[in-house]
């Protein structure tokens, strides 16, 4: 058995020191699953022995969360905790929070006049802390309720219309190549960032440090192309979006201007040209086409004008059933 791992009855426990006093942690009745959780134990922060919402959530931090998303999202994670977790549940038995006080937490969330769409992100990373804290042994079972998340409405991607694009690529560069680029390829604002000139091929942009980590070849027009190979290094001097998203709106006049207006306008522009629903879930990187859905709703303008031919073919289709039988 490794060191510092002990069996009591029919259970395993990883035992350390902390302070001077013995912090027994659980690791449940399969002896391979228990062995894999103390060599995770002991890599991790030693938790206090009143198991605490508090303490266990630093460990979360620091085992689980290092290890499954990228930095920006352990930053947000930190922040939730610190804002949010420890303050409502922190001094809480782990072990002891019930659906109740889940519910309680939302309703606390609620009152922070936070938007619903935080509230349903926090209440995620609850969620994933207590499902975490069950598997590692910290509790028996999770205490979120079902149907625990608020209902998100659903609101039409922020695209530009034709005459704010107009004005946008008449900016000078380089935020207008910035623009120029947004709008060509659908990118994000960090993997805009990233791309660099020796990423164009013969026909398209390769994306290798993406948010999936999937591989992206993103087809480029002959003008866009070129123009890229113009550069040399990284296509973009810029840092944080805000930044960049403060100075278009001083040049053109936009109030509401956002970089990432320029990956919707680009989604909504593949669909009304009629490019698929499959190729656009590629070419935008998201594992469900149900994000892709959401993502790039067809504009009001497409729609009447698709619902005027369909309508205008079944009239003329009518008309002509008619014209047959007087004939």
């Amino acid at each position: 058995m490794p060191k510092g791992m002990k069996r009591r009855r029919n259970a395993y426990y990883s035992r350390r020191i902390k302070g001077g006093r013995e912090v027994w942690t659980p690791l449940g009745s399969d002896y391979a699953e228990a062995c894999r959780k103390h060599r995770e134990a002991r890599r991790s922060p030693v938790v206090a022995n009143t198991g605490k919402v508090e303490h266990l959530a630093v460990v979360w931090l620091a085992s689980y969360i290092a290890t499954a998303r990228n930095e920006k999202g352990q930053q947000v994670a930190r922040v939730r905790v610190e804002m949010y977790l420890k303050p409502f549940l922190g001094m809480y038995v782990a072990s002891r929070v019930k659906p109740d006080d889940i519910r309680a937490y939302r309703l606390w969330l609620e009152g922070k006049g936070i938007s619903v769409q935080t509230v349903a992100h926090i209440l995620s990373d609850a969620r994933c802390f207590f499902r975490w804290a069950e598997d590692a042994g910290y509790i028996g079972r999770s205490p979120i309720p079902k149907r625990i998340l608020p209902r998100v409405q659903e609101t039409p991607p922020k695209r530009l219309s034709d005459a704010e694009v107009a004005t946008l690529l008449q900016l000078p560069d380089p935020w207008g190549f910035a623009i120029r680029l947004g709008l060509g390829t659908g990118l994000r604002w960090g993997e805009m960032l990233r791309a660099r000139a020796e990423d164009v091929g013969t026909t398209s942009l390769t994306v290798s440090q993406t948010k999936s980590g999937r591989l992206r070849r993103i087809p480029l027009s002959d003008d866009l192309r070129e123009e890229i190979r113009s550069h040399v290094g990284l296509l973009l001097p810029f840092g944080h979006p805000s930044d960049f998203a403060r100075k278009v709106r001083r040049l053109s006049g936009l109030k509401g201007f956002h970089p990432h207006q320029l990956r919707h306008t680009y989604a909504c522009r593949w669909l009304e040209a009629g490019g698929s629903l499959v190729a656009l879930q590629e070419l935008l990187g998201h594992a469900s086409i149900t994000t892709t859905q959401r993502y790039a709703r067809l504009a009001e303008a497409a729609v009447q004008r698709e619902a005027a031919r369909v309508m205008g073919n079944a009239m003329g289709n009518a008309m002509g059933n008619i014209a047959l039988v007087r004939a």
